[in-house]
């Protein structure tokens, strides 16, 4: 058995849960903050079967969409006026770690 740590934008994540569900997959929902753009993502605890993890992997490949977007540099000073830069990055998708489970129990 695999444990997929399963990190994903939240606008992401209504769909992904849905489509895990009706695979039949189960998974465990986290709040969580991202560290790049300091956005709202969510961690998605997802136990499965070794023979199901490449089938996992697809289907958060295939509903986890990477878009882009317009951050916000800081501030950058040219001379005596501050003016704002925007950089265009891509966004989503999804972060798997996948980790051995050594033991499972539903009690």
């Amino acid at each position: 058995m695999k444990l997929l740590v399963t990190i994903v934008q939240d606008q992401d994540v209504p769909v992904l849960l849905d489509t895990l569900m009706k695979e039949g997959f189960s998974a465990t929902k986290l709040a969580s903050t991202g560290g790049f753009l300091r956005t709202g993502n969510t961690t998605l605890l997802i136990g499965v079967d070794d023979e199901k993890v490449e089938s996992a992997l697809e289907l958060i490949g295939r509903v986890s969409s990477k878009r882009e977007q317009y951050q916000l540099d800081p501030l950058t000073t040219l001379g005596s006026t501050i003016m704002p830069k925007m950089d265009k990055v891509t966004v989503g998708g999804a972060i798997v770690f996948v980790v051995d489970v050594e033991r499972f129990e539903k009690i």
